[in-house]
């Protein structure tokens, strides 16, 4: 924590358990508490015993820093108090803690009775955290039984006794899992093949695999994840979350229990446990922590060392958002809620794979979906169960596309069609049906920007006078991370003149500050928190069906959609940057270039 450094007068002669009495003396020798925030606190605290660590218990009486007033929480005394020792201050991060490694170094039993947790471990050294800095009698044994040096560091007591559960209970359900499966697990893709036709199968609902799935769920949950991948490979099975788009290894384990946790994710999801031989698909609902329903997409993939598996998250609380939680600037939002409302005709939304298309339809379509309307939709496949859609999915094994799809839909009285992709131009001229019948259509086209939607569809074979007829508008998107606000700083202003020069010839005025990453214990150390959205927004005017009609080529639609109030993806992620939400690298490897 910034200002705190301890002084070393304290620190050499104290020994053993830290009594908060002793850290009150301390605080107030180092200058982070006053005499008279002293005596308060210790007026509270001797009204009564308590079995809570002194960290815990100090942090509940809300003490203030004698410089800036500032609240003293578990985290800031924590940090201290690892100053004070000369230890240093280690924030537990499950992602990056090697579950099976920490649970051979000692037992739970050992770990407990000390208040301790091994957090790294390497050929040489052994991490071990502890709420207890003066404490260090179990060093010498815990060097001896593991024949590795042990370096200490100071953790909040909370986090120790937390996941001192979780990772001793996810390291003893893997054991077990492992024993119930045996080595069935380490088979190549060939003798998958004939595992499949023998009818053989680890058990998937063996307790320990029953455990293993459930902590994968909630950690992905936890922490925020959007898929979950489960991967066989040569030597062992290994377990990454993508977390704002970027995966990160989570967990390896033997190849028998990744098979066995993948056969039980197939039950549930209602998948042919035995066919490991071609691609299938399913859908789960699970619980997060915080009791809310969430979906979850299943697809298999037979590899050269097993199935793999991916599940796709789609949490209500992270894919409904409104206009400004998914980054909408002011101008776009309101150019957006202006085409929804619309009665009839087309809007198409595009960008590639992962470029938040589904989040953003979801997320509209939700808005507009009151009950005095039938929102009806046809997706490949339906990526979340909403209640107050009518959705309908695809099923090419039964002669049911698109263009099946929207032709049963247009019998059913609907007022507002999503269909999920325009692929054809059969699927193309029944969107451009349904919108001259008096429907309003959303769908996706997979297009660089906004404007090649556009000549897409003149490709697709739909003549120029029909798509102004029906089109109203096309919203390109993409994804950037967005920097974490603890710990971003400033950056160098000729940075900024960089942007300048990306966005040209659109011109940025006013005064910017840019920031970059730097990295900290809340964004585990990447310098990025979470998505944020860039829009490129085209409302089709007079004038730009004009151009359809006279001059349809992409430079001259380009130029009148910009003169209409377009903000190319690029421009729109400049003043991102500009605003200190990202940085120009995000933008330029997320953006086409400008023209």
């Amino acid at each position: 924590m910034t200002g705190m450094k301890a002084k070393t007068l304290a620190k050499v002669h104290h020994t053993g358990l830290i009594h908060w009495r002793h850290m009150l003396e301390w605080l107030h020798s180092d200058g982070i508490i006053s005499l008279e925030e002293m005596q308060r606190t210790t007026a509270r605290c001797s009204q009564a015993e308590s079995a809570q660590h002194p960290l815990v218990r100090l942090a509940s009486v809300s003490m203030h820093r004698a410089d800036d007033g500032s609240v003293l929480d578990v985290e800031a005394l924590t940090q201290w108090l690892a100053g004070h020792a000369g230890l240093a201050y280690f924030r537990i991060d499950p992602l990056k803690v090697d579950v099976g490694k920490v649970a051979d170094i000692m037992s739970p039993t050992y770990a407990e009775r000390h208040n301790i947790l091994p957090v790294q471990v390497t050929a040489s050294e052994v991490v071990v955290a502890t709420a207890e800095p003066f404490v260090s009698g179990w060093v010498a044994e815990v060097e001896r039984q593991s024949r590795r040096s042990v370096r200490r560091v100071v953790s909040m007591p909370r986090e120790i006794r937390r996941f001192a559960g979780e990772f001793y209970a996810l390291a003893k359900s893997v054991r077990s899992a492992l024993k119930a499966g045996g080595n069935a697990g380490g088979a190549s893709f060939e003798q998958l093949v004939e595992l499949g036709k023998k009818n053989k199968e680890l058990d998937a609902n063996d307790q320990g695999v029953v455990q293993v799935v459930d902590w994968l769920w909630q950690y992905a949950f936890d922490q925020r994840a959007s898929d979950i991948h489960l991967e066989p490979r040569r030597e062992q099975g290994v377990i990454r979350f993508r977390i704002d788009g970027v995966l990160h290894p989570v967990y390896q384990l033997p190849l028998a229990v990744l098979n066995a946790m993948t056969a039980r994710v197939k039950l549930l999801g209602r998948i042919d446990v035995v066919e490991k031989r071609r691609p299938q698909d399913g859908r789960i609902k699970v619980r997060n922590p915080r009791g809310d329903e969430v979906e979850m997409r299943l697809s298999t993939l037979p590899t050269a060392f097993g199935e793999k598996m991916v599940m796709r998250i789609f949490d209500p609380s992270t894919t409904l958002k409104d206009l400004d939680g998914l980054g909408f600037s002011g101008a776009d939002a309101r150019r957006w809620e202006t085409l929804i409302g619309q009665a009839h005709g087309i809007i198409l939304v595009t960008g590639p794979t992962g470029s938040g298309k589904t989040t953003t339809l979801y997320s509209t379509l939700k808005r507009v979906a009151t009950e005095e309307v039938n929102v009806s939709t046809v997706e490949d496949p339906i990526e979340m169960i909403e209640p107050s859609f009518n959705q309908t999915q695809v099923q090419p094994q039964l002669d049911f596309g698109f263009p099946e799809g929207l032709r049963a839909l247009m019998r059913q009285d609907p007022d507002i069609i999503m269909v999920g992709e325009i692929r054809d131009l059969e699927t193309a001229e029944m969107a451009v049906q349904a919108a001259l019948t008096g429907h309003l259509v959303f769908s996706t086209l997979h297009t660089n920007d906004a404007v090649s939607a556009v000549t897409r569809l003149m490709e697709l074979g739909i003549p120029p006078y029909l798509i102004n007829a029906t089109l109203l508008g096309v919203l390109a998107q993409r994804l950037v991370r967005t920097l974490c606000k603890q710990c971003k700083v400033p950056d160098d202003p000729a940075g900024l003149e960089t942007l300048r020069e990306v966005v040209k010839p659109w011109q940025m005025s006013g005064a910017y500050t840019p920031y970059k990453a730097v990295g900290c214990v809340d964004c585990r150390m990447t310098g990025y928190l979470g998505r944020t959205g860039l829009y490129e927004l085209l409302v089709v005017s007079e004038g730009f069906r004009d151009k359809v009609n006279r001059e349809p080529s992409m430079e001259s639609l380009r130029r009148q959609a910009v003169a209409d109030g377009m903000r190319p993806l690029r421009l729109a992620g400049a003043l991102r940057v500009a605003e200190g939400l990202t940085v120009v690298p995000e933008v330029l490897s997320a953006t086409p270039t400008l023209t």
